[in-house]
C-alpha cells in the first residue's frame, strides 16, 4: 500500500511538468517557421518597386525572427533540463512502477493475489490492485508523454542550427541589399543643403550637445518648417522606439560613472536596424563629441531628436524621411549560429550589447522623451 502511495505521488508530480513542456516546444517551432519565413520577405522585396520599403520590413521580420528563436530556445532548454533532473531523480520509483506493471501483466485475476490473512484478505488485496490499474496506467501514460517531450526538445536543440545560421546569413544579405537601395534613390525631397563650412565650424566650437543642437540654425540658414509633420503633436506620448532593444536608462538615471543624462539608453543587439519613429527632416547625421555617430531629426519646426550611438549612418542632411525610414545600423559583430546555442544552453546573460542614446529637445531644451516615445514603462 505505501508502494502505491508514493507511485501515486509520482504521478502528481510529473503530471503538470509534463503539460506545461508543450508550450516552448511549439514557441520555438512557431519562431523558427517565423524565420524561415523572412527569406520569402527578402526574395519578395528584391525585385519590388518600393525596394527601401521592402527591405526595411525584411530586416525587421528576420531580427524578430531571431529575437524569437533565441527567446524560444532559451525555455527550450530550461524546460528540457527541468524534466531530465526530474526524471533523472525519480528513476527509482520509475523502476517501481515498470515492476509493478510487469507484474500486473503477468497475472490474469486479482484472485490470484493469494493474502496470507485469508479469504477477506486476498479480497482486500484484490480490490486495492484493481484500483489501482487505472493509476498505474495513466502514470506510464504520462510518462511516457514525458519521455516524448524530452525527446521533442532535444530534436529542436540539434536542428535549430541550421534554421539560426540560414537565418543570420539572410539577415545580413538583407542589410547589405538595404545599405545598396538607400544608396541607390534619388528620389527623396529636400528641405535644405548642407553648407560643410558651417557644421565643420559649429562641430570644432560647439563643446556640447546643448550648444551644437542650438547652433543648427546656421548649417541650414533657419528654421525648416514642415506642414506634413503638423499632425507629430497628436501623436505624443505614442511613437515607437526608434529600434527593437530594452530601456537601460531612463531620463535622469545616473550612469556608472555617476553622470545624469536627459535622454534614454536603449540596450540593443549587434546590428540592430534603426528607423526613424516618424517623418522628418535630417538635420544632421555624423560624428559628434563623444557621442559617437549621431543622428538629429526634425519632425517640426521647434522639435529635435537625436540618435547617438549607431555605427553606420543612412541618408543625407536635409533631406526629408518618411516615418519608417531606416537611419542606420548598431555596431558590433552579431553571433554566429553555433555561439548563440552555446549562450543558450550556458544560460548567458542578455545579447543586448549595443547601446542607443535617444534625446528629445524641444525649443532646444531636453525634454523627458517617455513624453513622446512609448518605452513599455508601465508593463
Amino acid at each position: 500500500m505505501r508502494q502505491a502511495t508514493a507511485l501515486l505521488a509520482l504521478m502528481l508530480s510529473l503530471c503538470a511538468p509534463a503539460a506545461l513542456a508543450q508550450s516552448p516546444a511549439e514557441a520555438a517551432q512557431a519562431a523558427l517557421q517565423e524565420l524561415e519565413a523572412a527569406r520569402g520577405k527578402l526574395e519578395a522585396a528584391s525585385g519590388g518597386r518600393e525596394r527601401v520599403a521592402a527591405l526595411t520590413e525584411t530586416v525587421r521580420a528576420y531580427e524578430a525572427g531571431l529575437s524569437a528563436v533565441r527567446s524560444g530556445l532559451r525555455r527550450v532548454t530550461v524546460q528540457e533540463r527541468e524534466l531530465s533532473l526530474k526524471l533523472a531523480g525519480q528513476e527509482e520509483e520509475i523502476a517501481q512502477l515498470l515492476t509493478l506493471l510487469q507484474a500486473r501483466g503477468r497475472v490474469g485475476s486479482p484472485t490470484l493475489f493469494l493474502h496470507p490473512e485469508g479469504a477477506l484478505g486476498t479480497a482486500r488485496a484484490g480490490m486495492i490492485v484493481s484500483q489501482l490499474t487505472p493509476a498505474l496506467s495513466r502514470r506510464a501514460e504520462e510518462l511516457r508523454t514525458a519521455l516524448v517531450e524530452v525527446s521533442t526538445l532535444r530534436q529542436l536543440q540539434s536542428s535549430a542550427e541550421a534554421t539560426l545560421r540560414d537565418g543570420l546569413e539572410g539577415v545580413q544579405e538583407a542589410r547589405t541589399k538595404l545599405s545598396q537601395a538607400i544608396a541607390d534613390r534619388v528620389d527623396l525631397p529636400r528641405k535644405f543643403t548642407e553648407d560643410s563650412v558651417k557644421t565643420a565650424l559649429l562641430i570644432a566650437t560647439a563643446e556640447t550637445l546643448d550648444a551644437f543642437a542650438g547652433g543648427l540654425g546656421e548649417i541650414s540658414g533657419g528654421a525648416v518648417p514642415d506642414p506634413a509633420a503638423a499632425d507629430i503633436d497628436a501623436r505624443k506620448g505614442s511613437l515607437p522606439l526608434p529600434v527593437s532593444g530594452r530601456v537601460l536608462r531612463r531620463a535622469g538615471e545616473a550612469d556608472a560613472a555617476g553622470i545624469e543624462r536627459p535622454g534614454l539608453l536603449i540596450a540593443t543587439r549587434p546590428r540592430a536596424l534603426v528607423t526613424a519613429p516618424s517623418a522628418a527632416t535630417i538635420r544632421y547625421r555624423g560624428p559628434l563629441l563623444s557621442f559617437g555617430n549621431v543622428m538629429i531629426l526634425e519632425p517640426r519646426s521647434g522639435l529635435l531628436m537625436v540618435f547617438a550611438g549607431l555605427d553606420v549612418l543612412y541618408g543625407d542632411t536635409g533631406e526629408v524621411i518618411a516615418e519608417g525610414t531606416p537611419i542606420g545600423l548598431m555596431g558590433g559583430r552579431s553571433a554566429k549560429a553555433g555561439e548563440i546555442l552555446t549562450q543558450v544552453a550556458d544560460g548567458a546573460g542578455s545579447d543586448l550589447s549595443q547601446t542607443l542614446y535617444l534625446e528629445v529637445r524641444e525649443n532646444n531644451e531636453p525634454v523627458n522623451p517617455e513624453s513622446w516615445f512609448r518605452t513599455g514603462k508601465d508593463d
